[in-house]
């Protein structure tokens, strides 16, 4: 979003990284969409993804629209400050990404096309930033959760390497990751857009489909 004026482009060192705190910055209530509780335990039967490109408050909710998501959350992943702020983040000093979790029942719809909503929704080639949203938070991060996600997502990036490419498009940028801790963010960011519908919203696609795999639904496909 539009926090701080100057925007740090590389991540901090561990060693320099904010101290944070032991406590949670919030107690996740219920989602204020879907209706569902946004923290665990989860239903039986449902898997976790998560997701960082860009401004996060219009990253959820393309995913909250998505049929097959069963709740979704935004908070900061991927850096060392435990429990941060939304004001230290935006310092560049935790190095956490904008995250989103999405909550999703794999019968109903598959990992790959969580995937394909994640490439669509955003440009990956940028970096540190996401159009006019610059620094290390905005950058592009799959956070995988299992073997078969880092697998399934690493397919599917380089499918849309080759459909980016042959638009005219740069090198992918985005890290894919093992899943870290997950700190939820405050409550006035959750299904922001919802609470504001003519809220700010960053993202921007470049307009190149992404091929979905040949493997049917399912969290694994």
């Amino acid at each position: 979003m539009w926090f701080n004026s100057r925007h740090a482009m590389t991540l901090p060192a561990k060693e320099d990284a904010l101290p944070g705190r032991a406590d949670a910055i919030v107690a996740p209530g219920r989602h204020l969409v879907l209706g569902t509780p946004m923290a665990p335990p989860y239903p039986e039967g449902t898997e976790v993804a998560e997701f960082a490109l860009g401004c996060f408050w219009g990253a959820e909710r393309k995913f909250w629209e998505t049929p097959g998501a069963i709740v979704t959350a935004v908070g900061y992943e991927g850096g060392f400050t435990p429990n941060p702020t939304y004001e230290e983040v935006c310092s560049g000093r935790t190095g956490h990404a904008e995250a989103v979790r999405v909550v999703f029942d794999p019968k109903r719809v598959s990992y790959d096309e969580l995937l394909r909503v994640f490439w669509e929704d955003h440009d990956p080639t940028q970096g540190m930033r996401q159009g006019n949203d610059a620094g290390t938070q905005y950058r592009s991060v799959i956070f995988a959760s299992s073997k078969e996600q880092v697998s399934t997502a690493e397919a599917s990036r380089a499918r849309f390497r080759e459909a980016l490419a042959a638009a005219g498009y740069g090198a992918i940028t985005t890290d894919i990751v093992p899943a870290a801790e997950f700190y939820f963010a405050e409550d006035y960011h959750q299904q922001y857009l919802a609470r504001n519908p003519n809220g700010y919203c960053g993202l921007g696609g470049t307009g190149v489909s992404c091929p979905i795999g040949v493997a049917g639904v399912g969290g694994n496909s």
